[in-house]
This record gives structure tokens, sequence and C-alpha cells, in this order.
């Protein structure tokens, strides 16, 4: 593995923080949703900080602004795990696929289950529905109080929640309660977190404390966690982390009661030596906003983050690496308060990172992979590592320029062309070769690309690389045609960097060395 050099990695999980409906979101009743354009739309969203790192510039968030002077690596990501919830999302972005959803009681929970569960605790149960949060403490508290049964309750996520008031249920009893229930529920039975859900307050004005405790089911193999621990680094957790992956691979935990602290406890853990990964979760998007339709207490939190995010940025070292993303969307503005399935946004930033656009991706455990391949550690998983494209341009470059290849236009030579055009500001023009039934108005992969940037306003060039192959398979160097040459002579100076892609890498030539007698004014 190439020694990458970046000392800590700061992973920033927005609770919930959607960036569109997936392809398949229709399966999950999600057929729309859109959790940022929600935010959007709400006239509270002030993002300046997101927007300079790209927030804007990924596929289909033009809506919030886009910065051609970007200062971060920007992508989203696709979910192949079949589900939406927290515990699935954080358990990919950590490299476990999870190919079957975890079980959802749609009706409740069998009375068996409930048997059970009211032999080990003493107490009896109250609701066993899906229920909102606030809802079953104003229709249940009451009852609850009066008699001291549990108040059991689910929602569309694989949960088990128990409600108690903190008089009449003290925090410690509870816990145990929420332990004794992760242990009964296994098998079929084996939701994804049993949730401890304490509330104060008096009838008609009952309210959730802070006190929150998730207790997550184990993720079912090895997660990157799992792979840095055993190799030696730090694994630092703040907020439910530590709750998702029920404690497993991490060597030091910060529970916090929402985003502000959150918020502090990172900007605290970045004025310290670690080596390793600080895996951050701020949770009030989901849990405050997201599952109670408002957007616009949504885009005011998301304002917040952005404020101290500006702040952060400016703590970063030299050797860190920052990443900000989500674990599925909870769109405030759609029909119902559950998660919804949608694409996650990606932000990179530090030092080294270039300043690209990194497009769709298919699965969140490239985050695994980025972040095993930042700290040099060994973690095989389904995920592909950001971090050749983040750090190194030219594979970069090479990367895009064999995807514009297979758009290609060739029904007549078979023989496919891509290029990928980097201008001096940083932004990247793709192009193909589009063939045509008379010969002559054929154009090259080359000069599309350059048709492209200077019918934007471009003039200023650093390099392109080129990459083709009969029927879309690479075979050897494809060198600019001489018509292409002098058209990069018309705007390139003598050292605009040519990368030739090859099956075997790539070699380099500079504009002069292939066109050593160029025409030019």
């Amino acid at each position: 593995m190439q020694k990458s050099h970046f000392k800590r990695v700061f992973l920033i999980v927005l609770d919930s923080l959607g960036a569109g409906e997936l392809p398949d979101a229709a399966a999950f009743g999600d057929k729309g949703a859109h959790t940022l354009r929600s935010l959007s739309r709400s006239g509270r969203l002030y993002i300046p900080n997101l927007r300079r790192l790209g927030i804007g510039n990924i596929e289909g968030l033009g809506f919030l602004g886009t910065d051609d002077r970007q200062e971060g690596a920007c992508c989203k990501l696709g979910e192949r795990s079949n589900g939406k919830d927290s515990t699935i999302g954080h358990w990919e972005m950590s490299g476990v696929i999870s190919p079957c959803p975890l079980p959802t009681f749609p009706d409740g929970f069998p009375q068996e289950i409930l048997d059970e569960f009211s032999r080990i605790t003493g107490r009896g149960v109250l609701c066993n529905k899906p229920y909102s949060g606030t809802q079953v403490i104003a229709d249940y508290g009451e009852e609850h109080m009066r008699t001291g049964d549990l108040i059991v309750y689910t929602s569309a996520d694989s949960v088990f929640q128990i409600a108690a008031h903190e008089d009449v249920v003290p925090l410690d009893e509870l816990y145990r309660y929420c332990e004794a229930a992760r242990k009964m529920l296994r098998g079929q039975y084996g939701v994804g977190r049993v949730i401890a859900r304490p509330f104060i307050g008096q009838p008609g004005g009952f309210t959730r404390s802070a006190h929150r405790h998730d207790y997550s089911v184990e993720p079912p193999s090895r997660t990157v966690l799992d792979a840095l621990k055993e190799a030696g680094r730090d694994v630092i957790s703040v907020g439910k982390i530590k709750d998702l992956f029920a404690g497993r691979g991490l060597t030091e935990t910060h529970p916090t009661s929402g985003n502000a602290e959150g918020m502090a406890v990172t900007a605290s853990l970045a004025e310290k030596d670690f080596n390793g990964l600080c895996f951050v979760n701020l949770v009030d998007f989901d849990m405050l906003y997201g599952h109670r339709q408002d957007a616009e207490g949504y885009a005011n939190a998301l304002s917040a983050f952005d404020e101290w995010l500006g702040g952060f940025l400016g703590q970063l070292r030299e050797e860190d690496l920052l990443l900000i993303t989500a674990d599925h969307g909870c769109d405030p503005s759609d029909s119902s308060t559950d998660h919804t399935r949608e694409y996650i946004p990606l932000l990179a930033y530090g030092r080294r990172i270039l300043p690209l656009n990194l497009g769709v991706r298919s699965t969140f455990a490239d985050i695994a992979a980025t972040v095993a391949g930042a700290l040099d550690v060994e973690y095989p998983c389904p995920g592909s590592s950001l971090l050749g494209e983040l750090t190194d341009l030219r594979t970069h470059l090479r990367a895009r320029a064999v995807d514009a290849m297979h758009c290609s236009y060739s029904p007549y030579s078979g023989f496919r062309v891509g290029a990928a055009l980097l201008c001096e500001g940083g932004r990247i023009y793709t192009g193909c070769n589009i063939e045509n039934s008379a010969y002559s108005p054929t154009i090259c992969a080359e000069r599309t690309a350059f048709a492209k940037a200077v019918s934007e306003g471009e003039r200023n060039f650093r390099m392109i690389a080129i990459a083709g192959g009969k029927e879309g398979v690479m075979q050897a160097i494809c060198p600019p045609c001489g018509v292409c040459r002098q058209v990069m002579r018309e705007f390139c100076e003598s050292d605009f960097e040519i990368i030739l892609v090859s099956p075997d890498g790539y070699e380099c030539h500079t504009l002069a060395e292939l066109l050593p007698l160029g025409f030019s004014l």
C-alpha cells in the first residue's frame, strides 16, 4: 500500500442529510424525496462554507449554489445495502454491505416478545405500535405515570423503543431494561436498535430528555473501525457512534446530548494529538427536525453547523483529512416522518486534497476504503478508495478519461477515445470521439473537450489525459492526431502536459515533445 501520510481523519456524519432519491426509492415509499431540496426551499438555509467545499457542485445539488473555485472535493454516494436507517447506513460507510434489511414491525411486536419482556422487567407494556416519539408520550405518558407500565413502540425503522418518565423509572433502571431487551431480541426479532427514550414533565407538557441511549446489534462482519483498532490506530467516537457499533472497534468514546455538544467536543479533539479516526455523528438534524417535519428548524441547524465549520477548517493541520457526509435521508417536507431512501453527499477537505468533483459513486463503502487508505491500514472491503483521485491529479484525470471513453459515438470504426482536460482554475471538461458517416465532420475526443471548455469561457489549461481502445477495451496509448495537437497549441504553452493512458499505466509528454514545430503567432 502506498503511504498516504495522513495522520488524522475527521469523519463527520450530518445525520439524515439526504441528497436526493435513489433509483430504487419508490420501492421504499420515498419517490421524490430530497432532504436538501426541502431545506433550500425553507428560506432559512445559509451554508457558505459547505458551498466553499463544493456541496453545490455535486450532481443534482446546483440549486444550493455552485462555486467554480471550490476548495474541497465532492461527490454523492449511492447505498447498496437494503435499508434506509442509521445502523445500516453507518455500517455501509464502515465497509459492511447489508443485503437483507433489518426486521421491522409495522403491526407491533408479537405477544410472546412482550410477554418475555414483561417477565424480565416485572412491568407491563403500553402502546406496542409504530408511533411518533413525541406523540407517544403525549398519548400514553399519563397512564405510564399512573401504572408504571413501560411505553414500548416502534417506527418504520428497525427499532424497539422504550419510553419512561425519569421520575417513574430512574435512568439506570431504564438502561438495564434496554440491555435486557437487546439480549432478548435475536434472530428474526433482531432489530437494529433498542432505544431508551426517557422523558420529563407533567401531563400535557411532556418532553423527551437528553438522556436517550441506543443499543445496537453488532455489525455482522469486520468494519474499518475494527481494522484501525487492530492496527494500533486511535478510533474516537463522538455522539451515537458508540451505540451504532455496539462499542466495537473503538478506543475512546464521547457521548453527547446533541449537535452543539458534538461540535464542541470535535473542536476540542482537533486540538489534541492522535493518530487515527475521529468519527462524529450529529444527530439533531434527524431526531429534532427531520422526523418532526421541521424544514425551517433543520435548515437553521445546518446553517449553525456551517458557521461552526468555518472555524473548524482553520483548526485542521497539514496531515489531516476531513470527510463530511450523511447516513440516509429524512425529508422534512414529504408526507411521512420516516427516513427516506436517498443518496448522501460527501465532501473531502485537506491541504493535500485536490478540489475535484468525483461524480456519483455506487456505495457508501467508498468512505471505509478511503479512511483505511488515508491511515495506511489494510482493509479489503466492497468500496473503492478516493485517495488516488483526491491526492494524485494524474490518477484522477486518467480515470475521467476512461469514463469519457465509454460515451464515445463510434459506430464506424468501433474505436472509442475519451479525454479529460484540466483548466488552470481546477475545472475538468471531458470529451469523446464523435464519428459521422461523412468522414470529415468526425471530431476527436481531445477537440470535443477543448470545444466544451472554450465555449464556457476557459482559456488557460494545465493538462489533458487521453484513453482509447477498440470497442472500449483499452489497448495501446492513443497519442493525439496532428489536428488535435495544433488545436492544443492554439490555447496551450509548450509545457502543457499530455497524459497517454495505457493498459499498464500511462506515460506523460509535453506538447513541445509531441509538436516540436507547431504553428503559433
